[in-house]
This record gives structure tokens, C-alpha cells and sequence, in this order.
């Protein structure tokens, strides 16, 4: 953890204040012993003024501010008197003149306006507009700065190299010079230790603000690596991404053996299937393998889609069969490594759903949940969640990954519908419908998914509203209608819930549980409406409908307590640190 504090150590106001009217902080140590060193009452009176300012930002009674930014969800109120003085951006910002469109109230900032080029978080936030008001830098918060992989040192995770490109973004936007010199010595530390993914944030973010020895670190160290160019080409701009080819090339040259990954003539077809796949068009894709001996394989085209496409043209590239889904691409990693980096469920459950195993392991040792925990904040991991809203997604994906793992052992008979059920094939609709319709209400993100991936071309039609009369009622009888007809159109209907419900069961089990405990008890569902019976009758299955509510988070806890148990004595086995200095030979093919 001091690698993840050293962001943490105080400046002093006085040294900030030399600092923040743009010398460098090479400048200020030649010049600090042709000064008097200041008396230990100047240091004091300074930590007093430091500490009276930051009470304008902790206490509420001394809210005083003038405008508001708002980051992300939250409206944060800053003195704009004390932002300008410290910053030369701010300055210019609050200049009168430049905020005419506001008409009442305090003028409102969006940080996205303020800073286009890349994210700054709250809690990011937070931190700079301490630094402004009392010169003095917070430790870096846990819930933003670390990873939920117990195993980790925190030392070049995603979030704690993410949370440090924040810093930078908003310190160079808002030109706090010397906290950008402190916040780029940080992040050139991470350059070598960090997965080559993780570098590119870090790149990216010192090519928009031409901070030239931590770009040319950061171009050194992919230049190197396995990364392929596929990906230096989608994810950095394309000055960056010619320098690295160069610097490629010039090696390949030095070294008289090396080989070209593949022929131009290959390199221009499985280019085509990408481009094909950017503009959605698995047709044109078939289209592509029947003109060429290219695969979808050879281009790894199913790897390219779960990494940059919508989830529906992962879905489409699937149907058609052709890919392997457990192949390994140049740099060792299946479609799931893919998946878990981008942390995606409507990506990822299609995959797993077609035989994807979430038990391989990349060259560097890591299972595609080690993947996902070491991208993953505490904040986002832990957040409540309240009944009814869409679950986070990234501990969704995290447990989708680990109750795979776990299937074979937990699953048993996840494909038998309860055996009180009877063999009429209304009663058994009855029931499907029922389970579907209240899996939605109380799950709906997780309904949701083993939905789409149950029965994608079938329209889920709620069994309460069925039962309502509706037009989805499975008893209307439409005269033109044959009894095989009939007959077939409801095993079809059946088949597609009967999968959904396992799909259900698969990959949110304890959600299932609750479900089937409270279905078995309330067999006859027509009855449960709210709004039929009397009025006692209705209060009694409000109560009721209370107490279901009641189970089903307990049931989340529960589940959540023994999911972090298991995981806890497995974990030492599916995750893996990278190693300093370790690089990886790309393979030809």
C-alpha cells in the first residue's frame, strides 16, 4: 500500500503556493536555499489557514459557495473566489461574461464540459478541490483506488491506475502544474509493472496533454510488448500508433529471423471482416469467408467482437457456428479474457451459454474472474443495490464468472421443474409463465439476460398479465387454429420459458431459490393478483407479497456472504500479479 499512498504524501500551502504560479518544481529546490527558511509560526499560521479553508468544504454551516460543478450523479458547490486564485483555468472560467446564460440561481458546470478529453470521477474530484482549498493532497480513497482481488498488491491494478489518469486529467485540464509533475512521476511507475491493457489509459492521457518523457515511456513499453495492432489501431490515436509500427518495424529489422505476423494479402481480408463487423454486418462477414480461404478463426473475428461490437453482433457472429469458442488468440487470451475486460453480462452470457470456459487461464496465469476483479472498484463491487433496480453490472459479471466455476458442483438438477407440478401442459405453462413474470419483478437485470439468451426471436409475455386476460392469455382459443396447432405452439412456448428458467437457475441460483420456494407455496398464482378478492383479502396478499420481498434480500445477502467464502478458498489458485519486466513472445502464425 505505499505505492498506492505515495499520491498521499502532503505538500505544504507555502510550497504549493510557490508552485501554483507556474515555476517548476525544479525551479523552486534551486531556489529554496538562496531563501530564508520560514519560522515554525509561519507553519503554523499556514496549517491554521490550510485547516479554517477546509471547513468551507466539511462543515455545512459554513456553506458559502457561489457555483456548482456537478461530476457524475452529484452536484459539488465550490467558492469561486478560491478556485481562481489557485488556478489560472478557473480564472479564466469565472470571468464575468462567461457564465450570461445563467439567469438564476448559482451557475452550474458540468466536469465534462470542463474536461472533454477524459473521465474525472466524485471521489477524483474530491481530492483535487481539497488540494485547491488547502494545498494539502488526501490519501487516495480505497473504494476507487484498489481492486476487489484480495490478492493484489494495488501496486498497477485497472482502478488504481485509473483513479491516478483522473488526477491527471483534472490537475493538467485546471494547470496545477506541481501536482501534475507529482501525479506523472505516479503514473510512469506504473508503466512497467501494470498488464500492457492498463497502459493505455496512461498513454492516452499523456498524448492529449504532451507530457513527452511519460509518452515516450508509455510507447516504449507497447512497442515491446505482444500487443497486437488491432488494438494499438481502435484504442490510440494514430500518431501514437505509427510511432509504435515504426519502432516495430526497425526492430523486426535489427533482428534478421523475425517474421511478418502475416502476408499483406491475409492482413487486407481478415481487415475486411473487421470492418464488416464495426458496421454490424454479419451477412457481409459470411459473405467475406465464402470469397476467401480466411476463417473466423484466422481472423479471430469472435475475439474482435466481444471486444468492440454491440452484444448483438456477438450473439449474431455465435449463430453462425464457425468459431471456436474456446480458441486462444496470438497473446494467449479466449473470448472469455475478452469478455472480462470489458465486463459486458449481455456479452459475456452468451458466451458462456455456448460452452465458453471460464477456467482457462492467459500466459500470465489468469482466469477470466481474476481478470474481472483486478478491473473492478470496491465501490462499484459493493453498492447497494435496491430491490426492483437493475443490479450493478460489474459484481453481475464477476459473479456470472464465478458461479460457472462453480456449476458442476452446484447446479444438480437445475433442468426439473418442481415435481408438484402436473403433467397438463396448461397447468405447466401456468407455472413457467408465473416464475418468468415474477423473476422479472424481483430481478429485473437478471431476468432480463436469461431472457435474451433463453429464447431471443420469442416475446416473454408476463403470467400475470396473462392471467389478467390479456392478449397473451395461453387459453384464448382461436377458431382457425388446429388442436395440433395449438397444441405445438405451446410446447414451442413452453420450451422457450423451460429455458429461461434453466438459464435462471445456471447462473443466478440464489435468485431461483427464492422463487421456487415461494411458487410452491402459492400454487394457485390467478388467485394472488393484488387487486382481486376483498379488501381484507387483498391486504392479506400484500402482506404477503411483503414478505416475499422480505425473503428475497435476505436471499441476496445470504448468497452474497457464502459466494465471497468460496471465493475467498479458491481464489489463491485463479489469480495471478503480473510480474515486473516480464514481456511475451508474439506468435506467428
Amino acid at each position: 500500500m505505499d505505492n498506492v499512498n505515495e499520491l498521499s504524501s502532503s505538500l505544504s500551502f507555502a510550497s504549493s503556493s510557490y508552485l501554483s504560479n507556474g515555476s517548476s518544481s525544479n525551479h523552486v529546490s534551486a531556489s529554496a536555499s538562496s531563501q530564508p527558511v520560514p519560522s515554525i509560526e509561519i507553519y503554523l499560521s499556514l496549517n491554521k489557514l490550510s485547516g479554517s479553508l477546509e471547513r468551507l468544504l466539511l462543515e455545512p454551516e459554513y456553506d458559502y459557495t457561489d457555483a456548482e460543478i456537478i461530476v457524475e450523479s452529484n452536484t459539488v458547490g465550490v467558492n469561486r473566489c478560491i478556485l481562481a486564485a489557485r488556478s489560472q483555468f478557473f480564472q479564466d472560467l469565472f470571468k464575468p461574461g462567461n457564465d450570461d446564460s445563467i439567469k438564476e440561481g448559482k451557475p452550474k458546470y458540468l466536469m465534462s464540459d470542463l474536461v472533454p478529453h477524459g473521465r474525472v470521477g466524485y471521489e477524483a474530484f474530491k481530492v483535487i478541490l481539497n488540494y485547491l482549498y488547502t494545498g494539502k493532497l488526501q490519501p487516495s480513497p480505497r473504494e476507487v483506488s484498489t481492486c476487489v482481488d484480495d490478492h493484489c498488491a494495488h501496486d498497477a491494478c485497472g482502478p488504481a491506475i485509473n483513479y491516478a489518469v483522473e488526477l491527471m486529467y483534472a490537475s493538467a485540464t485546471f494547470q496545477m502544474k506541481e501536482l501534475v509533475q507529482l501525479v506523472q512521476r505516479r503514473l510512469s511507475n506504473f508503466v512497467e509493472k501494470a498488464f500492457i491493457e492498463d497502459v493505455i489509459p496512461i498513454l492516452v492521457v499523456a498524448f492529449h496533454f504532451q507530457l513527452s518523457q511519460l509518452l515516450s515511456h508509455c510507447i516504449q513499453r507497447v512497442a515491446r510488448s505482444d500487443l497486437d495492432s488491432v488494438a494499438i489501431e481502435k484504442e490510440l490515436p494514430p500518431e501514437v500508433a505509427n510511432d509504435i509500427k515504426s519502432l516495430r518495424l526497425k526492430s523486426q529489422e535489427r533482428d534478421e529471423s523475425s517474421m511478418m505476423e502475416m502476408e499483406p494479402v491475409e492482413d487486407k481480408r481478415i481487415r475486411r471482416i473487421h470492418k464488416a463487423l464495426d458496421s454490424d454486418d454479419v451477412e457481409l462477414v459470411e459473405l467475406l469467408l465464402k470469397e476467401s480461404d480466411i476463417t473466423l478463426d484466422d481472423a479471430y473475428a469472435l475475439h474482435y467482437a466481444v471486444a468492440y461490437c454491440d452484444p448483438k453482433v456477438v450473439k449474431e457472429v455465435l449463430g453462425l457456428g464457425l468459431a471456436s469458442i474456446n480458441l486462444c488468440n496470438a497473446r494467449g487470451h479466449t473470448v472469455l479474457h475478452v469478455a472480462a475486460r470489458r465486463k459486458h453480462p449481455a456479452v459475456m452470457v452468451p458466451l458462456l451459454n455456448k460452452g465458453a470456459s471460464a477456467s482457462e487461464i492467459t500466459v500470465d496465469g489468469q482466469t477470466a474472474v481474476a481478470i474481472c476483479r483486478r478491473l473492478t472498484r470496491p465501490k462499484d463491487f459493493y453498492e447497494n443495490t435496491k430491490q426492483g433496480q437493475e443490479s450493478n453490472k460489474d459484481r453481475m459479471c464477476i459473479d456470472l464468472l464465478e458461479r460457472e466455476m462453480r456449476r458442476n458442483s452446484m447446479s444438480g438438477n437445475s433442468s426439473i421443474i418442481s415435481e408438484v407440478i402436473a403433467d397438463d401442459l396448461n397447468v405447466r405453462l401456468d407455472y413457467l409463465e408465473n416464475r418468468v413474470a415474477f423473476a422479472r419483478l424481483l430481478f429485473p437485470a437478471e431476468a432480463k439476460l436469461a431472457m435474451e439468451m433463453a429464447a431471443d426471436s420469442t416475446s416473454m409475455h408476463s403470467g400475470l398479465s396473462a392471467s389478467r386476460g390479456s392478449s397473451g392469455n395461453l387459453r384464448e382459443v382461436d377458431l382457425n387454429e388446429t388442436p395440433s396447432g395449438r397444441t405445438k405452439r405451446l410446447q414451442a412456448r413452453m420450451q422457450a420459458l423451460r429455458k429461461t428458467v434453466e438459464m435462471g437457475r445456471r447462473f443466478f441460483p440464489h435468485c431461483s431459490e427464492v422463487l421456487d420456494k415461494f411458487l410452491d407455496d402459492e400454487m394457485d398464482m390467478a388467485d394472488f393478483i393484488l387487486e382481486k378478492g376483498t379488501p381484507e383479502e387483498q391486504r392479506n396478499k400484500k402482506t404477503r407479497f411483503l414478505e416475499l420481498k422480505d425473503d428475497v434480500q435476505k436471499a441476496f445477502c445470504k448468497d452474497m456472504a457464502e459466494n465471497k467464502r468460496s471465493v475467498l478458498s479458491s481464489s489463491s489458485s485463479s489469480s495471478s500479479s503480473p510480474k515486473e519486466g516480464v514481456t511475451h513472445k508474439i506468435r506467428k502464425r
